[in-house]
C-alpha cells in the first residue's frame, strides 16, 4: 500500500515537517510519483518505526544517519550496522549503571531518614 505524506504522517504519528526534516537529513528516502509527490510504502512505515526506536534509545542523529546510509548500501554493511548497535547498547549499559548508582544513593538517604524518624518517635 502507498501513502501520501499526510497519510504517512498520521500513520507514524510524526508531523509533515518532521518527515521532511528526516528526508533532508537522509534518514528516509521516499519514492516520488509522476507529479513529484512523496510516496511512502509499508517498508517506509517499518523503517520509520525503527528510526523512532533508535531515537527513543538515545542514538544521536549523526549515528542514525550513518546507520541509514549503511542500510541503503545493502547487506555488505551488516557488520558496520551491528557495530553501531553495539556502541548504542554499551552507551545504554553505562547510563543504566549511572541510574542504578543514583537509585542506590536515594535508597540509602531514604533509609537514613526513616531511621531518624523511628529514633525520634
Amino acid at each position: 500500500m502507498n501513502y501520501t505524506i499526510g497519510e504517512f504522517a498520521r500513520l507514524t504519528g510524526l508531523s509533515i515537517d518532521t518527515l521532511r526534516y528526516y528526508e533532508k537529513e537522509a534518514l528516509i528516502k521516499p519514492e516520488r510519483n509522476t507529479r513529484n509527490q512523496r510516496v511512502f510504502t509499508e517498508k517506509d512505515v517499518q523503517w520509520v518505526r525503527f528510526i523512532l526506536r533508535l531515537k527513543q534509545i538515545g542514538m544521536p542523529i549523526k549515528e542514525m544517519k550513518t546507520y541509514a546510509k549503511l542500510r541503503e548500501e545493502g547487506d555488505d554493511t551488516i557488520v558496520e550496522r551491528i557495530e553501531l548497535l553495539y556502541q548504542q547498547q554499551q552507551s545504554l549499559h553505562e547510563q543504566k549503571a549511572v541510574i542504578e548508582n543514583h537509585l542506590n544513593f536515594l535508597s540509602q538517604k531514604i533509609e537514613t531518614y526513616q531511621e531518624m524518624l523511628k529514633n525520634n518517635a
